[in-house]
């Protein structure tokens, strides 16, 4: 079997790059080794605990819950879950909050794509000042904007439905979709802009065909941190709402009734809760990867 000698620079630095870190790992002593598997392991365990004991306490009756502790359910049993899935007050929650929170994602991404583009690209009176005034909404509590959204959205009707909480969480999203998508727009050269024209793309034609894929990596993370604060944001989605769009989390601060706190329920919800957050994270992680090397991230 015969090896392949690399022709190009990039792939001699990658051999070179590949061989030194080979050579590395074979110089390390062994206990510096097993110290830092050691050290991750901890971490891992210390990480995965809380959501393992969230598992098991959502597999277990509340008299269990409440009588004995186990590392693991002794009555196994699904009620939590079927009792989600047949009442509609739970499973309605998690619709509402996936309802305003695509609706966010589509609102932001679609206003965020353009303003970046224009901060990356031209230079205008006031411009540094402007993307710093969008960055200062960042730094306000949502609590700040709670009374005056609400007041707004009841005198227009737009209180307790999905687009009042999708508007009320652009305010914070869109900004910080216009930051991170600068970031990696900046990093393509200028003149692939000018190529295109010459070429005779249009810029809508340049736009969609050439520079967002592109940056595609820049949009998976940007969409990512999207649908994070919305799907965790409690204050405005729950102020904002009262019976037709009530969030999940809105929904799982309610388990507290006259014979106690539903641990079983709760637990049960918050496992369904995090499903949403690992399935985005599934589709877009190679994004991820790319995008925390690159632009803002």
């Amino acid at each position: 079997m015969t090896s392949t000698v690399p022709t190009t620079p990039e792939s001699v630095r990658r051999q070179a790059a590949e061989t030194a870190a080979k050579r590395r790992r074979q110089a390390r002593p062994a206990t510096t080794r097993w110290r830092r598997r050691t050290l991750l392991g901890v971490y891992l365990v210390f990480v995965l605990l809380p959501i393992y004991w969230l598992l098991n306490l959502s597999f277990q009756t509340n008299s269990e819950i409440l009588g004995s502790f186990s590392f693991w359910p002794q009555q196994f049993t699904l009620g939590n879950y079927i009792g989600i899935f047949t009442d509609s007050n739970w499973y309605m929650g998690y619709v509402n909050s996936l309802a305003y929170v695509l609706m966010n994602m589509l609102i932001s991404i679609s206003v965020a794509l353009p303003a970046a583009y224009a901060f990356s690209r031209f230079q205008f009176i006031g411009d540094k000042h402007l993307f710093f005034w969008l960055l200062t909404n960042l730094m306000a509590p949502p609590a700040v904007f709670l009374l005056p959204y609400f007041q707004l959205y009841y005198s227009v009707g737009l209180f307790d439905t999905h687009i009042a909480v999708a508007l009320a969480h652009c305010l914070f999203n869109i900004p910080l979709a216009v930051w991170i998508l600068e970031g990696f727009m900046s990093s393509v050269p200028k003149e692939v802009d000018e190529t295109a024209y010459i070429d005779g793309y249009s810029f809508p034609a340049f736009f969609v065909k050439i520079f967002l894929p592109m940056i595609r990596s820049g949009i998976g993370v940007t969409l990512f941190f999207l649908f994070m604060f919305s799907w965790v944001e409690l204050l405005l989605s729950r102020t904002l709402t009262a019976t037709n769009a009530q969030p999940i989390a809105s929904i799982m601060t309610r388990t507290s009734t006259a014979s106690g706190i539903d641990w079983g329920t709760l637990a049960a919800a918050g496992v369904l809760t995090i499903v949403p957050g690992i399935v985005v994270v599934y589709f877009v992680r190679n994004h991820i990867a790319k995008g925390f090397a690159l632009g803002r991230t």
